[in-house]
């Protein structure tokens, strides 16, 4: 087995990585991710003191927005947006999406060089519109917007900001705040990962496929991703470059009720499961984090016994890894190393992942049993220990 030592934080460039992926719109990035939140100023709170966002820009009462407030805060070159309504006949949409879902991820923004041209190539190939390309402007200058439907009640909205200098959007203002925590090395987003229902995956795999020019970079069937009680399937989606990327979740029959399953059923439908967020020292991330009140899903101690067996050598002591709960996993060029949180919110939807690419391109498949045994701990406490009994090492090793 190759020796991992010494191998660079993964950078995704403007420039393609993935020739199967036809690029006709193309994507330059993530730019915002909006969730529709119950108190947009507590979510903002919570987000800055336990995850190290900073204030960056504020739309509301005070800005001329009658029907919502919305906060936008900034890691590096993360981007959130908490948005919650106001009292208005024009804003029932957000309401009843906040009673159906709870906080969840409403918007996933797209950066492009031409958002007209995004919504026409997405649309003629099938794309529900949701925003037909609008120009918006202040004295910063003008930025274009246009947006498609996809799963559940989640978006799409294309960005076009080449002729904008502002903080974010017309109609945002500077938000300046005296609470600004240190940030914990988060820098982009590397993948949102979507739970569709029952034998929606090839749907909606085929939809970024056909309709945004995205490619199946890998799929993972339930022999990969399941234990003797839980299983799901899913393909992970990419554009060119890969700095967007949408892995798509199904479940998949089980003993119990699979973990997909329990997602659509307290979120009501299909929507993000969680949102993979890159750091390039997973270590000194995780510290701050769980200094600040974060918590992790555990993993069992005895996934350390063979990590490296199956791993190879690596920089990170063995030790640290496992006193955090961090998890290991290769491909042929390098290593991956990641960790999950607990769900963010009081129904058990949205999760985040924190991810470290040591020049690597898999999604961890070697975890992802370790991952279902700690959910199952986290929401099934009482029959964890007789689970673990019968869920041998071997059967987690990477196939």
């Amino acid at each position: 087995m190759s020796n991992l030592k010494q191998k660079q934080n993964f950078n995704y460039g403007l420039e393609k990585i993935f020739p199967e992926a036809q690029d006709f719109l193309p994507l330059l990035g993530t730019d915002y991710v909006e969730m529709y939140v119950g108190n947009a100023k507590q979510a903002a709170h919570y987000y800055k003191t336990a995850f190290g966002f900073q204030s960056l820009a504020y739309a509301g009462l005070e800005t001329g927005l009658t029907d919502r407030t919305s906060y936008v805060l900034v890691q590096d070159k993360i981007k959130l947006v908490l948005t919650t309504p106001m009292p208005n006949k024009n804003n029932q949409e957000i309401f009843d999406h906040i009673q159906k879902h709870g906080d969840g991820v409403k918007v996933v923004a797209l950066w492009v060089e031409d958002a007209a041209k995004a919504w026409e190539e997405t649309t003629k190939r099938g794309a529900k519109s949701f925003m037909e390309p609008t120009k918006e402007s202040d004295e910063n200058g003008e930025v274009v917007r246009s947006g498609i439907h996809t799963y559940g009640d989640t978006v799409h909205i294309f960005v076009e900001r080449k002729n904008y200098n502002g903080l974010f959007l017309p109609k945002f203002v500077k938000w300046n705040s005296s609470h600004n925590p240190t940030d914990v090395g988060l820098r982009y987003i590397d993948h949102m990962v979507g739970n569709v229902g029952w034998n929606e995956m090839n749907v909606w795999s085929k939809f970024y496929n056909e309709v945004m020019g995205f490619a199946n970079l890998i799929t993972f069937d339930d022999k990969d991703i399941s234990t003797k009680y839980t299983a799901l399937m899913s393909k992970v989606m990419t554009n060119g470059n890969g700095r967007v990327k949408f892995p798509i979740n199904e479940p998949a029959e089980g003993v119990k009720k699979s973990q997909i399953e329990e997602y659509l059923d307290f979120y009501n439908g299909p929507g993000i499961q969680h949102i993979a967020v890159a750091t390039n020292n997973i270590l000194e991330t995780v510290k701050a984090l769980t200094e600040r009140g974060v918590e992790f899903l555990y993993v069992p101690g005895s996934y350390y016994d063979t990590v490296l067996d199956r791993v190879g050598e690596i920089d990170e002591d063995l030790a640290d890894l496992k006193d955090l709960g961090i998890l290991v996993d290769r491909d042929d060029e390098g290593y991956l190393l990641q960790i999950f949180t607990k769900p963010v919110t009081d129904r058990p939807t949205l999760f985040f992942e924190i991810i470290q690419r040591k020049v690597a391109q898999p999604f961890g498949k070697g975890n992802f049993k370790y991952l279902f045994y700690s959910r199952f701990l986290y929401t099934s406490d009482a029959a964890a220990d007789a689970l673990f009994v019968d869920l041998s090492v071997s059967r987690f090793s990477h196939e």
